[in-house]
């Protein structure tokens, strides 16, 4: 069963955004299958596949219902796509964008969602996995893309790497005016601190009030800091250390050449596996 471990984890990170929860899920499957007569079962792996994928939307609900006491936005955990990991695979690791995007979604629509656009799911697929009709899974599909927007990007793009030395380069020289010109008019800035960090507890919106923000937080807090570039759910990322602890991770969502959404990830228990 170990051969399956990184492909389970990752259909169970999807859903949950939550790579430490996606881990206990998948142990949590595998202590339930060896708790029956696996000699009847004939494909080993999809029954495996359909345990997760429906722990993980049971989970999910019940993390759904805490996030509405979270303190501050709730941000999905990030993953590193850059480099080799056998814990997961990073190919089928969805971008963090469409992770955030995905909260609005109920843990079924999510599922349906993940299991159609991320893993070419056929219909008949989906209700076999799900235990529900195949009208079902295409009404849930459906209704969750039209809360994601429809034509929501799923493939991944190669990260663009420019805006950020051209950020870092702004932000270093205090030069507002060149920070600017790389957000988009609607820029939105999210922060999650988790209760355990310092972090904004509500969103920003607009060029203003993000750079102000940043320009304000770089000055007090990063100035000192070691910051390393990297990649995120498959999305460009900086990431700020001190004395070699990990303690912030800074997510670009660019669309043509402009950033539109920062994600600050603060929470330290959301940045163990960045660590590592």
């Amino acid at each position: 069963m170990e051969e399956f471990r990184p492909l389970l984890i990752t259909y169970a990170y999807n859903i949950l955004g939550s790579l430490e929860e996606a881990k206990d899920i998948v142990q949590d499957a595998f202590l339930k299958f060896m708790d029956i007569d696996s000699s009847k079962i004939d494909d080993k792996r999809n029954y495996l596949i359909r345990t997760v994928v429906n722990l993980s939307i049971n989970a999910k609900k019940r993390q759904q219902k805490l996030v509405g006491e979270y303190p501050g936005p709730w941000l999905p955990e990030p993953v590193a796509t850059e480099k080799a990991d056998g814990g997961i695979m990073q190919k089928e690791v969805l971008s963090y964008s469409l992770m955030v995007l995905m909260e609005k979604l109920n843990a079924r629509q999510r599922a349906v969602f993940i299991l159609k656009e991320a893993f070419d799911y056929e219909h008949e697929e989906i209700a076999e996995v799900l235990d529900i009709s195949v009208e079902n899974s295409r009404k849930l599909l459906s209704r969750a893309r039209e809360q994601l927007q429809k034509g929501t990007p799923v493939a991944h793009k190669p990260a663009e790497t420019a805006a950020i030395d051209k950020y870092l380069n702004a932000i270093q020289q205090g030069n507002t005016h060149e920070l600017e010109q790389l957000f988009h008019d609607e820029i939105v800035l999210l922060s999650d601190g988790g209760g355990k960090a310092i972090a904004a507890t509500r969103p920003l919106v607009g060029i203003k009030a993000v750079t102000s923000f940043l320009m304000g937080v770089y000055a007090k807090n990063y100035q000192f800091a070691r910051i390393e570039k990297g990649t995120v759910n498959h999305e460009p990322a900086l990431l700020y250390y001190f004395d070699n602890v990990l303690v912030t991770c800074q997510i670009f969502s660019i669309r043509d050449g402009q950033v539109d959404n920062f994600y600050f990830m603060r929470n330290p228990d959301k940045l163990k596996e960045l660590q590592k």
